[in-house]
């Protein structure tokens, strides 16, 4: 075959696959149109869903006329209003309650600064940033600062105060039940808090806590054992160093220390599915459901490939279910 009739050939398939392509754009647009002029009020219902659940307003008169609101999304994704709703968001879950002091929401304060600056997620919880507060007690300024011995927000005092806890030998079981939980999204509920109980170690070896204490891969008494341990003298708090010998946690890893902790679990498929179920949870006050499964892988795969959780959140405020 010469090279012109083969330059020919492959022009006619070029040519049939472009017609064809065509085609095929031309019927979805048809579809879609069709959709639309059977449902007029489906691109206001759209934008509507979208600006309340990004920016927490009603659609601007601009949204409400356009033809394609889902196509806004990477735009309210960019708004400092949806970047200060989302942070509160993150300090919600990542909290049972508001913190007693600004500091305290470091949750809040990194998450921000997260979206800010277009910094991958996994750096909220293993990120070099101390949470820094200066000021009067009741005119407190809060900043994000660069730190190299900074694990996300885990390493600032004001969380390392909070989430201490009151074991009798100082192993820091709120920290460690706190760290899984903030990461991987784990969820567990104490089966007593009844006074008298036996809290000690003795104690919550027995058969109704060793599950939690000792036996599960999070086992609490486990992990706090890689974590520094708190001193209390009177009102002052201090914290040692664990003392740098690996030990087994997270059901079978041998870690030395905080960072160790955190890294492998940012580093699990848990974490990318956590931080998709909370994408869920932010756009539609709710976990996902069985029949979401494609719009979630798509989610983890977003997320997986960027590192941002704006682009999961564009990818599952993107899809066509979200305006159906």
């Amino acid at each position: 075959m010469s090279t012109n009739i083969r330059k020919t050939v492959i022009g006619v398939g070029a040519v049939l696959a472009i017609a064809a392509g065509v085609l095929t754009s031309l019927q979805i647009g048809s579809k879609a149109q069709a959709q639309n002029d059977a449902d007029p009020g489906k691109n206001v219902r759209c934008a509507t869903r979208l600006s309340v659940a990004f920016l927490g307003t009603s659609p601007t008169p601009e949204l409400l006329q356009s033809t394609d609101p889902q196509s806004q999304v990477d735009a309210m994704i960019a708004d400092a209003a949806f970047q200060e709703r989302f942070a509160r968001f993150i300090n919600s879950i990542m909290n049972d309650s508001p913190g007693a002091t600004t500091e305290e929401d470091g949750a809040y304060h990194l998450s921000k600064y997260i979206m800010q600056n277009a910094k991958p997620w996994k750096e909220l919880f293993n990120g070099p940033y101390n949470i820094v507060a200066t000021g009067a007690a009741n005119a407190r300024t809060v900043s994000v600062q660069p730190d190299p011995n900074g694990l996300g927000y885990f390493r600032s005092q004001a969380w390392l105060l909070r989430y201490a806890g009151n074991e009798l030998t100082g192993l820091k079981l709120n920290s460690a039940y706190r760290l899984p939980n903030n990461v991987l999204g784990l969820h567990l509920v104490a089966t007593t808090n009844a006074p008298g109980a036996d809290v000690s170690a003795t104690g919550r070896a027995a058969p109704a806590c060793k599950g939690c204490h000792y036996d599960g891969w999070y086992a609490l008494d486990k992990t706090a054992q890689v974590l520094t341990r708190v001193q209390r003298q009177g009102n002052n708090v201090t914290f040692t160093p664990t003392d740098g010998t690996p030990k087994e946690v997270l059901g079978g890893l041998m870690l030395k220390d905080d960072k160790e902790l955190v890294n492998a679990m940012v580093d699990s498929e848990q974490f990318v599915f956590n931080a998709c179920r909370t994408v869920f949870q932010y756009l539609y006050g709710r976990e996902e459901n069985a029949c979401e499964a494609a719009v979630f892988d798509k989610c983890v795969d977003a997320l997986k490939t960027s590192g941002m959780i704006q682009s999961a959140l564009s990818t599952v405020a993107k899809d066509p279910s979200f305006c159906q």
